[in-house]
């Protein structure tokens, strides 16, 4: 499992994606939210602007990115 420390109150999921490498490119992270291959809490995740906190677990390709 990847943790990931906030330094603000959010990061937006495509970020997230960026930061951490599982995505190359902003782009990239997009198609992955558009795939459908994104889930965050559990639950398929849309919306390529999410907001994620503190607690929450974003899943995609076999990982798992917990927000800290």
């Amino acid at each position: 499992m990847i943790e990931f420390k906030l330094k603000s109150d959010y990061i937006e999921l495509i970020r997230l994606l960026k930061t951490v490498g599982i995505s190359e490119t902003g782009g990239h992270a997009k198609l992955m939210v558009e795939d459908g291959i994104v889930h965050v809490n559990g639950k398929k995740e849309s919306r390529k602007r999410a907001k994620l906190r503190r607690g929450d677990i974003v899943e995609v390709m076999g990982q798992e990115i917990k927000i800290l």
